[in-house]
This record gives C-alpha cells, structure tokens and sequence, in this order.
C-alpha cells in the first residue's frame, strides 16, 4: 500500500517513518526545502509527557479579560475578518468547561504516554543524536491560587498514572539550584515531575527522515502540494508543480496548511494557528548551567536547556498569521533570561523565531480516517506537537493497518 504522506514536521516525518517501520511504501511530501523547517523548527523542545493540560479551560475563560484587553499579556488575542477564527473561538468556548478540559487531560496524557513508550522504542531501534536528556521539569506558580489549581491537576492526573510531587519554595530551589542567582522571580511553589525530557525538535526531524529513506521511503523536498486528483469517490494523487504524486492513501500532517489542503477536499478542519515565539542563547563558558526544565506560569515561559544552549519559548497569539518577529518580543523573552539566569547566558545574539501550532478547540489533535475516504488526518496539535508525534504516528497507522490488512 502506498501512502503519500504531506508535511515533513515533527507530525508528517514521525507518521512517515511510522507506517514505513510497518511495511508501508511511504513518499513524504513538504513544500520546505529541508525537513522540520517551519513550526517544529526551533519550539520549546520540552517532551512533557505529564504537562498536558488543555489550554480551555476554566481558568482560561476568568482569564480572557485580560487576554483581550492588556497588549503585555503572553497570551493575546487578534481579532480578525475570519469566519474559521470565529467559529473556531465560539468552540473554545464551549470547550472551557471543567469537563471537557478532564475529558481533554485523559485523551493528551494516553497519548503522551503511548509517545513516551513509542520514542523509547524508536530509539533503541536507530543510533539517532537529537539533544534527547531525561532531566525533568519544574512548573514554578506565582500565587498560593495558581499553586492550588496545580495541586488540582496534579491530583487529576496521578489518578490518570503520572508521577508529579509539589514542592516548597525550598524544594524547588533543590531541584534546580540554578533559580538561586534568579532576579525578581517570585513563586509561591511549584510541580516536579522527574520523568519530563528535552529534545531539540528539528534535528529529531532530520533523523526521522534519514532512517525513513534507509527503510526505503521517497522524499520530496520544495514540493508545493496545491490540489488533488480525484477518481468517483477516492483521491488517485496529489497535485504539485512538478506533476502528480499517486498513492493509495493520503495522509494531511501539514500542520496549519493541512486546514486550506482540507478544503480543497471538503473537510473542515477545526485547526486554527497559535503564533509562539522563542529564543535560543548560548550558555557562558564555566557557568552553572541549569539542570532541568523550567515553567515560569507568571510569565507563560519555558526555559529549556538543550545543548550547549538554553531555548526560551513563550507567548501566545490567536490570530497572528504572519511569522514577522516583534523587536518586543524577543526584548521580553531576554529579559526573562536575564532575570531568571543571570550572568548565565550571551544573550547579545539571540537566534529568534516564530512559528504557528496548529490548535484544535479542545487541544486534542484529529488522528484518524475521514470518513470512508483514502484521506487520513493527523493534525491540530497545537504546542504538544513534539510530545504527542509518537503516540499520535501510531495511533495513525493502526488505522490504516485495520485498513490495508496490516
């Protein structure tokens, strides 16, 4: 069976890599001229198998107020004449309810947790590189009400088999030593969760694509997919500038394209883009590097250490289609280093970038057959991308296996 897989993210190239591992004759297609280019470029780079709260949420909904109002806020709204954002906005909504936000936890922890098992498996099969360290992760909260919804979540979760202590200003002190020289960073408490993990998302594109084409998968680099083929009821083969691609299923993993790819097909995908930004800085010569992840939630912040650098990521824009980068954004994420670590980093070259999540309504992602077509969707996975790939490029093939015979 020949699968045409679109979109060389970390979604696209795990799905890849996943059916070929399978048996599958896979081509995998992206308009970028190298693989993980565009969203899974340079994001937060945490694997957070146990931080997978959906964004609605109640909380959420007290805080949209500010969102809409304050232009300082990490998280913002850009009203736009869009009708896919308004109904996108109108399913948020109604997703930021108690319940749903439980039903979207326990769908994102099972399949972090079938991606946790599924890279393991991955790794110990291929001789990969990609800045993969298991140093755990560290939610630091602002306020004592901040503290009590992650006492919340946290005992939500352990009943769903995550591992998660809340520790003492003290304790989270313990379990990075690098906060003590921190500047104006005030906390109240925070989340350990020793099994989170960091990995620097691009190269883990790179090593996906290289161990697909050894498994004897095509690639088709710069390749613009602008339409389909359709024969009565099925789709024959995707149309490019340079001819068409036939295949026996078709597989949208092109992130924020998959929706305008969808379209064209009839689908309407309920994926609308989260613009985030990040930094990435070197760490100084003969400094006491930071061990772990941090989550700063006062500032919406993630401190990763990857490498022989520190990768910021942080901010939230519904509506910002444009990968342009704010002077003032990256002027916040520096100053965020500097106040959490000083004296740590050569933050007088940040590497910047912007890129778009892909988000469902609910923060669930869309894995599965359309319908009765040949058309398979692995789509909307918003900041999670990195940390669902593997679960969601399994959960995918099995439907095409039920499918093929497999």
């Amino acid at each position: 069976m020949k699968v045409c897989v679109i979109g060389a993210g970390m979604i696209g190239c795990a799905t890849a890599y996943q059916l070929a591992r399978q048996g599958f004759d896979v081509h995998l297609l992206d308009s970028e001229a190298a693989p993980g280019l565009a969203t899974s470029y340079a994001n937060g780079a945490q694997l957070s198998y146990s931080y997978v709260e959906p964004f609605a949420s109640p909380a959420t909904l007290w805080a949209l107020p500010k969102m809409l109002l304050s232009r300082e806020s990490a998280v913002r709204f850009h009203p736009r004449w869009d009708w896919r954002q308004w109904a996108w906005g109108l399913q948020f909504l109604r997703a930021c309810t108690a319940r749903q936000s439980v039903r979207g936890t326990e769908s994102l922890l099972q399949m972090a947790q079938a991606s946790r098992a599924t890279l393991t498996d991955w790794m110990q099969a291929e001789d990969w590189s990609f800045g993969f360290e298991q140093n755990g992760k560290l939610v630091l909260c602002p306020t004592d009400q901040a503290l009590r919804q992650q006492e919340r979540q946290v005992h939500l979760q352990a009943s769903l088999g995550c591992d998660q202590q809340i520790l003492t200003v003290q304790e989270c002190l313990e379990a990075e030593p690098a906060l003590r020289r921190a500047r104006a960073l005030r906390f109240v408490g925070g989340v350990w969760t020793q099994s989170e993990c960091v990995a620097d998302p691009h190269l883990l594109c790179q090593e996906m694509v290289a161990s697909l084409q050894r498994l004897g998968g095509t690639v088709s680099l710069g390749v613009q997919a602008s339409g389909f083929v359709r024969h009565r009821s099925r789709i024959s083969a995707v149309m490019t500038h340079q001819g068409e691609i036939e295949a026996d299923a078709f597989v949208l993993a092109a992130g924020p394209r998959a929706v305008t790819l969808a379209a064209a097909l009839g689908i309407y995908l309920p994926v609308y883009p989260i613009k985030g930004y990040s930094i990435t800085v070197p760490f100084l010569p003969g400094v006491q590097r930071p061990c772990a992840s941090v989550t700063d939630l006062a500032r919406k912040t993630v401190f990763a250490p990857l490498h022989n650098s520190l990768r910021v990521a942080a901010m939230a824009e519904v509506g910002a289609t444009g990968l342009d980068i704010a002077p003032a954004r990256v002027q916040a994420m520096v100053e965020a280093v500097d106040q959490t670590y000083p004296g740590l980093c050569d933050v007088s070259a940040p590497e910047s970038w912007a890129g778009l999540r892909p988000a469902t309504p609910t923060s669930v992602p869309i894995v599965g057959r359309w319908r009765s077509s040949n058309v398979y969707l692995n789509v909307g996975h918003g900041a999670l991308g990195l940390t669902l790939a593997a679960g969601s490029a399994v959960a995918l093939s099995r439907h095409m296996g039920r499918v093929d015979g497999a």
